[in-house]
């Protein structure tokens, strides 16, 4: 059973790392677009504005990178470096808890963009699609060279 588990690791990993990355974008997208109901309710954010719209570029564009697991790591540590900066800025003054400060989703996608920095993309991301076609590259090229007596 757990050698069954361990190989289905990388799809767990990459599904996972999808659905995540496609609900952080869905919040940029809400907060710059004004779509999925808009930011905090309704509306968006002026562009420019510190720091709810730099935070709504970087849901955006981190997720989108995420969700395609291109650049999963680098993408997934600014992420979760916003939602850091998101709960301990926004959230942390108005109580102790995420619970009492409305600041569990930054927490939970702060933790889970870091577990994504750690795990990478996993399977069914751009990140393995291209490191395959550059390792098979790199092997035609061996492959070719004349060896040296």
């Amino acid at each position: 059973m757990t050698g069954r588990l361990s190989s289905a690791q990388p799809y767990a990993i990459g599904l996972f790392r999808i659905v995540v990355g496609l609900l952080f974008a869905c919040h940029g997208a809400a907060s710059l677009f004004g779509v999925l109901g808009g930011a905090m309710g309704g509306g968006t954010i002026p562009a420019g504005t510190w720091p709810g719209w730099y935070a709504a570029v970087i849901q955006l564009v981190g997720g989108s990178l995420v969700l395609l697991g291109l650049g999963t790591r680098a993408a997934a540590f600014i992420s979760s470096g916003s939602m850091a900066y998101a709960y301990f800025d926004v959230h942390q003054s108005a109580a102790l808890w995420p619970i009492q400060n409305g600041g569990e989703l930054s927490v939970l996608f702060c933790w889970t963009m870091l577990l994504l920095v750690f795990t990478g993309s996993g399977a069914l991301g751009l990140d393995q699609l291209l490191a395959g076609r550059t390792a098979s590259a790199t092997e035609d090229k061996r492959a070719s060279e004349p060896v040296a007596a």
